[in-house]
Protein backbone atom coordinates (compact mmCIF):
# COMPACT_ATOMS: atom_id res chain seq x y z
CA UNK A 1 0.00 0.00 0.00
CA UNK A 2 0.84 3.29 -0.70
CA UNK A 3 1.72 6.05 1.57
CA UNK A 4 -1.33 7.84 3.80
CA UNK A 5 -2.82 10.27 1.78
CA UNK A 6 -4.98 13.16 2.93
CA UNK A 7 -8.91 12.54 3.21
CA UNK A 8 -9.53 15.68 1.47
CA UNK A 9 -12.39 17.47 3.57
CA UNK A 10 -13.19 21.06 3.11
CA UNK A 11 -15.50 23.59 5.18
CA UNK A 12 -19.07 21.84 5.75
CA UNK A 13 -20.70 25.74 4.58
CA UNK A 14 -24.01 24.01 3.19
CA UNK A 15 -26.58 23.73 5.45
CA UNK A 16 -27.83 20.09 5.53
CA UNK A 17 -31.52 19.00 5.82
CA UNK A 18 -32.26 15.60 7.31
CA UNK A 19 -34.05 13.26 4.92
CA UNK A 20 -37.78 13.01 5.10
CA UNK A 21 -39.58 9.82 6.00
CA UNK A 22 -36.53 8.20 6.24
CA UNK A 23 -36.80 6.86 9.86
CA UNK A 24 -37.34 2.96 10.09
CA UNK A 25 -40.95 1.61 9.57
CA UNK A 26 -43.06 1.96 13.34
CA UNK A 27 -42.07 -2.11 13.25
CA UNK A 28 -38.29 -1.91 13.52
CA UNK A 29 -38.60 -1.06 16.72
CA UNK A 30 -37.36 -3.29 20.60
CA UNK A 31 -40.43 -3.32 22.54
CA UNK A 32 -39.32 -5.37 25.36
CA UNK A 33 -39.94 -5.00 29.15
CA UNK A 34 -36.74 -2.91 29.26
CA UNK A 35 -38.08 -1.12 25.71
CA UNK A 36 -41.45 0.55 26.05
CA UNK A 37 -40.90 3.91 24.81
CA UNK A 38 -41.92 2.70 20.99
CA UNK A 39 -39.08 5.17 19.69
CA UNK A 40 -37.02 4.09 16.59
CA UNK A 41 -33.84 2.50 18.21
CA UNK A 42 -32.28 1.67 14.87
CA UNK A 43 -30.36 3.65 12.14
CA UNK A 44 -32.03 5.45 9.71
CA UNK A 45 -32.87 3.51 6.54
CA UNK A 46 -32.21 -0.26 9.02
CA UNK A 47 -35.08 -2.40 7.54
CA UNK A 48 -33.57 -1.34 4.00
CA UNK A 49 -30.26 -2.49 4.61
CA UNK A 50 -29.17 -6.14 3.15
CA UNK A 51 -30.02 -9.05 5.85
CA UNK A 52 -27.34 -10.87 5.22
CA UNK A 53 -24.35 -10.98 2.42
CA UNK A 54 -25.97 -13.31 0.57
CA UNK A 55 -28.09 -10.14 -0.34
CA UNK A 56 -25.16 -8.40 -2.00
CA UNK A 57 -24.60 -8.26 -5.68
CA UNK A 58 -23.09 -11.27 -6.94
CA UNK A 59 -20.77 -10.72 -9.61
CA UNK A 60 -18.09 -12.75 -11.19
CA UNK A 61 -18.59 -15.38 -8.42
CA UNK A 62 -17.52 -12.29 -5.66
CA UNK A 63 -20.30 -10.55 -2.79
CA UNK A 64 -19.91 -6.77 -4.36
CA UNK A 65 -19.78 -4.39 -1.15
CA UNK A 66 -20.44 -0.80 -2.16
CA UNK A 67 -18.06 0.48 1.01
CA UNK A 68 -18.89 4.16 -0.13
CA UNK A 69 -22.63 3.96 0.15
CA UNK A 70 -24.66 4.43 3.65
CA UNK A 71 -26.89 1.26 2.94
CA UNK A 72 -24.24 -1.13 1.97
CA UNK A 73 -22.14 -0.13 5.05
CA UNK A 74 -25.44 -1.05 7.24
CA UNK A 75 -25.73 -4.26 5.58
CA UNK A 76 -22.32 -5.68 6.78
CA UNK A 77 -23.17 -4.61 10.21
CA UNK A 78 -26.54 -6.17 9.65
CA UNK A 79 -24.49 -9.56 8.58
CA UNK A 80 -22.03 -8.99 11.84
CA UNK A 81 -24.89 -8.74 14.30
CA UNK A 82 -27.29 -11.48 12.37
CA UNK A 83 -24.19 -14.02 12.03
CA UNK A 84 -23.29 -13.15 15.92
CA UNK A 85 -26.85 -12.74 17.48
CA UNK A 86 -26.66 -16.56 18.78
CA UNK A 87 -24.01 -15.50 21.51
CA UNK A 88 -26.08 -12.68 23.19
CA UNK A 89 -29.36 -14.50 23.52
CA UNK A 90 -28.95 -14.36 26.95
CA UNK A 91 -28.84 -10.51 27.26
CA UNK A 92 -31.73 -9.03 25.52
CA UNK A 93 -34.69 -10.40 23.44
CA UNK A 94 -34.41 -9.81 19.89
CA UNK A 95 -30.96 -9.67 19.47
CA UNK A 96 -30.82 -6.45 21.32
CA UNK A 97 -28.19 -6.92 23.71
CA UNK A 98 -25.64 -7.58 21.28
CA UNK A 99 -22.62 -5.52 21.69
CA UNK A 100 -21.56 -4.68 18.38
CA UNK A 101 -24.50 -2.58 18.04
CA UNK A 102 -22.89 0.15 19.15
CA UNK A 103 -21.24 0.51 15.48
CA UNK A 104 -24.16 0.72 13.20
CA UNK A 105 -26.23 3.11 15.89
CA UNK A 106 -23.16 5.49 15.84
CA UNK A 107 -22.74 5.20 11.96
CA UNK A 108 -26.95 6.20 11.95
CA UNK A 109 -26.12 9.30 14.30
CA UNK A 110 -22.97 9.85 11.72
CA UNK A 111 -25.56 10.00 8.88
CA UNK A 112 -28.60 11.54 10.33
CA UNK A 113 -26.94 14.30 11.13
CA UNK A 114 -24.65 15.06 8.25
CA UNK A 115 -20.91 13.71 8.94
CA UNK A 116 -20.99 11.58 5.97
CA UNK A 117 -21.91 14.13 3.17
CA UNK A 118 -19.44 15.91 1.32
CA UNK A 119 -17.83 18.49 3.33
CA UNK A 120 -16.70 20.83 0.39
CA UNK A 121 -19.96 20.91 -0.79
CA UNK A 122 -18.83 20.24 -4.54
CA UNK A 123 -20.71 17.11 -5.07
CA UNK A 124 -24.15 16.02 -3.91
CA UNK A 125 -22.89 13.01 -2.46
CA UNK A 126 -24.94 12.51 1.49
CA UNK A 127 -27.20 15.34 0.25
CA UNK A 128 -30.68 14.62 0.75
CA UNK A 129 -31.55 16.78 -2.79
CA UNK A 130 -28.62 14.64 -4.49
CA UNK A 131 -27.01 11.27 -3.37
CA UNK A 132 -28.54 10.66 -0.16
CA UNK A 133 -27.02 7.29 0.67
CA UNK A 134 -23.43 8.22 -0.89
CA UNK A 135 -20.70 8.74 1.45
CA UNK A 136 -18.21 10.74 0.54
CA UNK A 137 -14.34 9.99 0.75
CA UNK A 138 -13.74 13.70 1.80
CA UNK A 139 -16.16 13.70 5.10
CA UNK A 140 -13.59 12.57 8.23
CA UNK A 141 -16.14 10.77 9.38
CA UNK A 142 -16.84 8.46 6.46
CA UNK A 143 -13.23 7.89 6.35
CA UNK A 144 -12.69 6.89 10.00
CA UNK A 145 -15.67 5.01 10.13
CA UNK A 146 -14.34 2.74 6.82
CA UNK A 147 -11.78 1.17 10.19
CA UNK A 148 -14.78 0.85 12.35
CA UNK A 149 -16.91 -1.11 9.58
CA UNK A 150 -14.97 -2.69 6.38
CA UNK A 151 -12.24 -3.71 8.84
CA UNK A 152 -14.20 -5.25 11.71
CA UNK A 153 -16.01 -7.56 8.80
CA UNK A 154 -13.27 -8.45 7.41
CA UNK A 155 -12.06 -9.81 10.36
CA UNK A 156 -14.69 -11.86 11.09
CA UNK A 157 -14.92 -13.26 7.44
CA UNK A 158 -11.17 -14.09 8.03
CA UNK A 159 -12.15 -15.85 11.51
CA UNK A 160 -14.80 -17.89 10.07
CA UNK A 161 -18.11 -16.25 11.50
CA UNK A 162 -19.86 -16.58 8.26
CA UNK A 163 -18.56 -19.84 7.78
CA UNK A 164 -17.94 -21.24 4.29
CA UNK A 165 -18.93 -18.72 1.96
CA UNK A 166 -19.92 -19.32 -1.61
CA UNK A 167 -17.99 -16.49 -2.86
CA UNK A 168 -15.39 -14.41 -2.79
CA UNK A 169 -15.67 -10.87 -0.95
CA UNK A 170 -14.95 -7.41 -3.03
CA UNK A 171 -15.19 -4.37 -1.49
CA UNK A 172 -15.57 -1.61 -3.78
CA UNK A 173 -13.03 1.55 -3.73
CA UNK A 174 -14.26 5.26 -3.60
CA UNK A 175 -13.55 7.60 -6.52
CA UNK A 176 -10.70 8.88 -4.75
CA UNK A 177 -7.87 7.99 -1.94
CA UNK A 178 -7.77 4.53 -2.93
CA UNK A 179 -4.44 4.29 -0.66
CA UNK A 180 -6.38 5.37 2.14
CA UNK A 181 -8.18 2.00 2.33
CA UNK A 182 -7.08 -1.52 2.09
CA UNK A 183 -9.85 -3.97 -0.12
CA UNK A 184 -9.71 -7.53 0.91
CA UNK A 185 -8.68 -10.03 3.83
CA UNK A 186 -5.19 -10.59 2.24
CA UNK A 187 -4.88 -6.69 1.51
CA UNK A 188 -5.87 -5.67 5.05
CA UNK A 189 -3.67 -8.28 6.16
CA UNK A 190 -0.42 -7.29 4.73
CA UNK A 191 -0.59 -3.44 5.52
CA UNK A 192 -1.77 -3.80 8.76
CA UNK A 193 -1.54 -6.90 10.56
CA UNK A 194 -2.00 -5.74 13.95
CA UNK A 195 -5.21 -4.14 13.72
CA UNK A 196 -7.03 -7.05 12.00
CA UNK A 197 -5.49 -9.47 14.02
CA UNK A 198 -7.42 -7.54 17.49
CA UNK A 199 -10.63 -7.86 15.41
CA UNK A 200 -10.24 -11.16 14.38
CA UNK A 201 -9.49 -11.91 18.14
CA UNK A 202 -12.49 -10.74 18.97
CA UNK A 203 -14.82 -13.25 16.91
CA UNK A 204 -12.32 -16.11 17.41
CA UNK A 205 -13.57 -15.71 20.96
CA UNK A 206 -16.96 -15.47 20.00
CA UNK A 207 -16.77 -18.88 18.05
CA UNK A 208 -14.43 -20.71 21.03
CA UNK A 209 -17.68 -20.09 22.89
CA UNK A 210 -19.91 -21.85 20.52
CA UNK A 211 -18.35 -25.68 20.66
CA UNK A 212 -18.69 -25.83 24.71
CA UNK A 213 -22.84 -24.88 25.07
CA UNK A 214 -25.24 -27.49 24.71
CA UNK A 215 -27.72 -24.66 24.25
CA UNK A 216 -28.13 -20.56 24.06
CA UNK A 217 -28.85 -20.30 27.60
CA UNK A 218 -25.79 -22.27 29.00
CA UNK A 219 -23.08 -20.55 26.81
CA UNK A 220 -20.91 -21.09 30.54
CA UNK A 221 -17.73 -20.59 28.58
CA UNK A 222 -18.97 -16.83 27.44
CA UNK A 223 -18.51 -13.68 29.82
CA UNK A 224 -19.36 -10.71 28.59
CA UNK A 225 -16.71 -8.64 30.16
CA UNK A 226 -14.22 -10.65 28.12
CA UNK A 227 -16.12 -10.03 25.12
CA UNK A 228 -16.28 -6.18 25.98
CA UNK A 229 -13.08 -6.12 26.39
CA UNK A 230 -11.88 -7.50 23.15
CA UNK A 231 -14.16 -6.00 21.30
CA UNK A 232 -13.06 -2.24 22.62
CA UNK A 233 -9.15 -3.12 21.92
CA UNK A 234 -9.80 -3.76 18.09
CA UNK A 235 -11.92 -0.52 18.36
CA UNK A 236 -9.41 1.55 19.93
CA UNK A 237 -7.16 0.01 17.33
CA UNK A 238 -8.90 0.99 14.60
CA UNK A 239 -9.15 4.54 15.64
CA UNK A 240 -5.92 4.93 16.70
CA UNK A 241 -4.49 3.40 12.92
CA UNK A 242 -7.02 5.94 11.12
CA UNK A 243 -6.70 9.09 13.34
CA UNK A 244 -3.45 9.66 12.11
CA UNK A 245 -3.98 8.44 8.34
CA UNK A 246 -7.10 10.96 8.03
CA UNK A 247 -5.74 13.79 10.37
CA UNK A 248 -4.87 16.55 7.97
CA UNK A 249 -8.77 16.15 6.50
CA UNK A 250 -10.01 17.75 10.38
CA UNK A 251 -8.52 21.26 9.32
CA UNK A 252 -10.92 21.27 6.31
CA UNK A 253 -13.94 21.31 9.31
CA UNK A 254 -14.87 24.09 11.01
CA UNK A 255 -13.38 24.72 13.97
CA UNK A 256 -15.73 23.43 16.61
CA UNK A 257 -16.08 20.18 14.09
CA UNK A 258 -13.00 19.35 14.13
CA UNK A 259 -12.02 19.99 17.76
CA UNK A 260 -15.16 17.66 18.28
CA UNK A 261 -13.88 15.22 16.26
CA UNK A 262 -10.70 14.64 17.79
CA UNK A 263 -12.42 14.83 21.48
CA UNK A 264 -14.53 12.09 20.28
CA UNK A 265 -11.33 10.00 19.32
CA UNK A 266 -9.90 10.62 22.56
CA UNK A 267 -13.01 10.24 25.02
CA UNK A 268 -13.21 6.71 23.26
CA UNK A 269 -9.31 5.35 24.74
CA UNK A 270 -11.34 6.16 28.25
CA UNK A 271 -15.10 4.74 27.32
CA UNK A 272 -13.28 1.40 26.38
CA UNK A 273 -10.99 1.11 29.33
CA UNK A 274 -14.35 0.59 31.40
CA UNK A 275 -15.45 -2.02 28.90
CA UNK A 276 -19.09 0.33 28.49
CA UNK A 277 -21.72 -1.67 26.86
CA UNK A 278 -22.48 -0.78 23.30
CA UNK A 279 -26.04 -3.08 23.41
CA UNK A 280 -28.73 -1.07 21.43
CA UNK A 281 -30.74 0.42 23.99
CA UNK A 282 -27.52 1.55 26.07
CA UNK A 283 -25.87 3.15 23.10
CA UNK A 284 -29.11 4.84 22.20
CA UNK A 285 -29.82 6.06 25.58
CA UNK A 286 -26.11 7.42 25.47
CA UNK A 287 -26.19 9.00 21.69
CA UNK A 288 -29.01 11.33 22.55
CA UNK A 289 -26.11 13.94 24.52
CA UNK A 290 -23.91 13.70 20.96
CA UNK A 291 -24.93 17.06 19.10
CA UNK A 292 -27.58 16.49 16.54
CA UNK A 293 -26.06 18.58 13.53
CA UNK A 294 -22.47 19.10 12.67
CA UNK A 295 -20.70 21.92 14.87
CA UNK A 296 -20.11 25.27 12.88
CA UNK A 297 -18.19 28.53 13.96
CA UNK A 298 -19.56 30.79 15.95
CA UNK A 299 -20.74 27.01 18.20
CA UNK A 300 -19.22 28.53 21.63
CA UNK A 301 -19.26 25.85 24.38
CA UNK A 302 -21.04 25.89 27.07
CA UNK A 303 -23.80 27.64 25.19
CA UNK A 304 -25.15 26.28 21.99
CA UNK A 305 -27.96 27.28 22.14
CA UNK A 306 -29.78 24.55 20.17
CA UNK A 307 -28.05 22.39 21.76
CA UNK A 308 -29.95 20.67 25.41
CA UNK A 309 -28.22 21.75 28.51
CA UNK A 310 -27.24 18.14 28.64
CA UNK A 311 -25.34 17.75 25.10
CA UNK A 312 -23.83 21.46 25.96
CA UNK A 313 -22.12 19.66 28.97
CA UNK A 314 -21.17 16.12 27.57
CA UNK A 315 -19.14 18.65 24.61
CA UNK A 316 -17.59 20.35 27.11
CA UNK A 317 -16.87 17.47 29.45
CA UNK A 318 -15.18 15.91 25.75
CA UNK A 319 -12.80 19.24 25.53
CA UNK A 320 -11.43 19.14 29.27
CA UNK A 321 -10.65 15.61 28.63
CA UNK A 322 -8.63 15.71 25.79
CA UNK A 323 -6.52 19.03 26.69
CA UNK A 324 -5.74 17.71 30.29
CA UNK A 325 -4.88 14.31 28.93
CA UNK A 326 -3.04 16.18 26.13
CA UNK A 327 -1.19 18.14 28.77
CA UNK A 328 -0.06 15.36 30.60
CA UNK A 329 1.45 13.74 28.40
CA UNK A 330 -1.54 10.46 28.14
CA UNK A 331 -0.81 10.24 31.17
CA UNK A 332 -4.13 10.60 32.85
CA UNK A 333 -5.29 7.99 30.33
CA UNK A 334 -2.64 5.54 31.62
CA UNK A 335 -3.71 6.10 35.11
CA UNK A 336 -7.84 5.86 34.07
CA UNK A 337 -6.61 2.62 32.36
CA UNK A 338 -4.91 1.64 35.71
CA UNK A 339 -7.82 2.46 37.68
CA UNK A 340 -10.04 0.41 35.14
CA UNK A 341 -7.75 -2.73 35.36
CA UNK A 342 -10.21 -4.44 37.93
CA UNK A 343 -13.87 -5.21 37.52
CA UNK A 344 -15.02 -2.84 40.10
CA UNK A 345 -12.73 0.22 39.07
CA UNK A 346 -14.32 -0.47 35.97
CA UNK A 347 -18.06 -0.02 37.10
CA UNK A 348 -17.48 2.93 38.85
CA UNK A 349 -15.90 4.16 35.47
CA UNK A 350 -18.90 3.63 33.54
CA UNK A 351 -20.62 5.09 36.94
CA UNK A 352 -18.56 8.31 36.39
CA UNK A 353 -19.48 8.80 32.93
CA UNK A 354 -23.34 7.77 33.27
CA UNK A 355 -23.04 10.96 35.23
CA UNK A 356 -21.51 13.52 33.00
CA UNK A 357 -24.67 15.00 32.02
CA UNK A 358 -26.11 15.75 35.28
CA UNK A 359 -22.04 17.31 35.74
CA UNK A 360 -21.49 20.57 35.27
CA UNK A 361 -17.98 19.65 34.32
CA UNK A 362 -15.83 16.55 34.14
CA UNK A 363 -14.47 15.83 37.71
CA UNK A 364 -11.05 15.28 36.88
CA UNK A 365 -9.90 14.44 40.23
CA UNK A 366 -12.53 11.93 40.12
CA UNK A 367 -10.91 9.76 37.07
CA UNK A 368 -7.86 9.37 39.13
CA UNK A 369 -8.71 9.17 42.37
CA UNK A 370 -11.13 5.86 41.46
Amino acid sequence: MAAPAACHCCCFVSAWSPPQNTSPIACARVESENDVTGEDVFPPLWHLAPENLLDFPVKDNKIVISAWNYQDRLGVYKSLLSASAKYFDAFGPQNSGNILWGLPVQHGWQFRTGRLADPSGVTSCGYENGELLCQSVRSWWSCMNYYLSIIPFLGAVEAGLFGQLPYEIEILPPEEQKDDFCYSVKDCWSCMPKLMDDWKAFFEYLLSTEHKAVSSASLSSFKLDDALGLMWKAHTSSIAYALPRFQDSLKYLSDPEANFGEDWANAVDFIAATHFSTDLQTTNDFQVFLPQRMLVEGDVLPSIIDFSPEQNKVLVSLRALHKVNKLTGGLLLKLWQKAMSTEAGRKKGRELIESLTSSQKLKLLDLVGI
